[in-house]
Parts: C-alpha cells; structure tokens; sequence
C-alpha cells in the first residue's frame, strides 16, 4: 500500500511540478511556430510563383494563359503539401520525439503494399500527370466528358472539377476523364436552321437574311465573322428550311445560334415573313355532298 501511496505522490508531484508545464510550453511554442512559419512560407511561394508566371509571360518563351493557370494552380497545391508533410515531419520528430526514420520507412513498405491493392488512385495519379503534360485541357476550357459538361475548375494529380453551367460541381477521377470533347481551343460553330413558309420566295428571303448576317460581327462580339448562308437544307410539308452557320468565339457557338435566331426572326417578321404555321387537312365521311359534285351527278 505505501508502493502505491509513494508512487501516487511521485506522479502528482511530476503533475504539479514546473517542469513538465515547462515541457508542455516550450512543446506547444514550438509546435505554433512550426505552423506559423508553414503559412508564411506558403504565402510567400504562392507570390513567388505568381511573379514568376507573370515575368514568363512577358518573356521570350510565352504560353498560354489555360496552361499557365492550370500549371500555376498544381505547384501551388505541390508547395502546399510539400510544406504540410515536412511540417508534420517536424512536429514529430522535434516536438514529440518521436522516431521518425523507422515510421517513414514501415510508411515506405505498407504503401507499397496498400500501391497493389490501390490501382485505381495509381492509375488516376497517372492519368492526370498525362492531361497536365500533354496539355489535353486547361484551367477554363469548356469541355464535354463522361457525360460530364461544363467549365474546369481545377486540375490535380488526381481529381478534375468541373462546374456546370447550371451551377453544379462535378469532381472527376483523372482516370475516368476519357474522350474529351474540348470547347475552348478554336473557334465554335453556330448552325441556325430558319424556317420559312412555302408563300415567300427562297431569293427574297435569302436575301434579307443575308443583310442581316452583314450588321451582326459589329453588333456582337461573339461572332467572329459574317455568318454564312448554306442555303435550302429541308423541304418540310408546310416551309422549306435555310441553314445558316457563323463563325463565333470558342464555347460561344450556343450564344451566337441564339443571337442569330433573334435577330433574324426579327427581320422576318418585319418583313411579312412569319413563322409557318403546321397545315392540317380533314375530310369527313359524313359530310354532304357540295353543289358541284350534285352538278356533276346529274350531268351523268
């Protein structure tokens, strides 16, 4: 009982003791000032990469400003983790005392197991390292892929987000990014099909239609170009239908057929060209015989 009693008393007496309040203080500085020069230097690397791409683009070598924001986004997230493991590294092995050679190394060997059974997060590390190199799309392309459609957001080694234009955020696996249908590169294509009734002649109505596309380049910054008319591209029951294409700004090619719609509807209808209308014929078995078939009867 008195073992127990003395060791009671030892343990308070360390509890109460100034020095380990002295460790836990001296412990806890350490700790905040590791974080707080973590944050400092995460800043000061985030300006300098911003200065560097900034002094690059006025430079020799240039490049474009989709590969420079998705190249400056990645090694500001590089530098972030890089900076939080050798923090957490620092906090173990000079705060807490802890050993750190032999945890990094059984670290080494259980993800080399876990690298076996994990093929999917290999494969997508992979795969985005291949879209970053090879420049398949970029921080703000507009792009279509795994059903997904929408703006990219941002470019990982593992993981690209892309918002919809709806407002949704979609957060894709690198190795499910395939067959990417990318907006943004060239210009788009805006195709516009005007329907107009079999009562209009074709060259009169080309014709307003072509005066039209000539005023629309310096209404509208989306379109590039003066749109093209195709020409008769459907003879339908009640109209025929003019396709017309414009050249416009890359992922603007929705805009600009929209554009083109409004203001060539505009212009019809001013005109006298309206919209035509679907015809429907109806005949009746019941129906009484009219006075010229009555005529015809009893001519016969």
């Amino acid at each position: 009982m008195e073992f127990i009693n003395n060791k009671f008393i030892q343990l308070w007496d360390y509890i109460a003791g100034p020095d380990l309040w002295i460790a836990i203080g001296q412990g806890l500085f350490q700790i905040i000032l590791i974080i707080f020069l973590s944050i400092i230097i995460i800043r000061v690397g985030n300006n300098v990469i911003g200065r560097v791409f900034q002094n690059k683009s006025r430079g020799p070598f240039r490049i474009t400003e989709r590969r420079e924001n998705t190249l400056k986004k990645l090694i500001k997230n590089v530098l972030k983790y890089t900076v939080y493991f050798t923090a957490i590294i620092m906090i173990l092995d000079n705060v807490l005392g802890a050993k750190v050679g032999p945890l990094l190394a059984g670290a080494g060997v259980a993800g080399l197991a876990i690298g076996f059974g994990a093929q999917n997060l290999v494969r997508d590390i992979i795969s985005g390292f291949f879209i970053i190199f090879e420049d398949q799309f970029s921080v703000g392309d507009y792009i279509l892929t795994s059903g997904v459609e929408g703006t990219v957001e941002e470019i990982g080694l593992r993981t690209t987000k892309i918002q919809s234009w709806t407002g949704e955020q979609h957060v894709l696996p690198n190795g499910n990014v395939t067959q990417v249908t990318n907006y943004s590169i060239h210009n788009g294509l805006a195709v516009v099909d005007v329907n107009v009734p079999y009562e209009s002649d074709v060259g009169n109505a080309e014709q307003i239609i072509d005066d039209v596309s000539k005023t629309l380049p310096d209404k509208y910054e989306e379109i590039v170009r003066v749109p093209e008319i195709i020409g008769v591209q459907t003879l339908a029951s009640s109209h025929y239908v003019i396709r017309i294409i414009a050249e416009t700004l890359p992922s603007y090619q929705w805009a600009g057929a929209r554009i083109v719609r409004k203001e060539v509807q505009d212009v019809l209808y001013k005109e006298g060209i309206e919209i035509p209308a679907p015809r429907l014929v109806m005949y009746s078995r019941n129906q009484e015989p009219t006075s010229l078939e009555l005529n015809r009867d009893k001519e016969v």
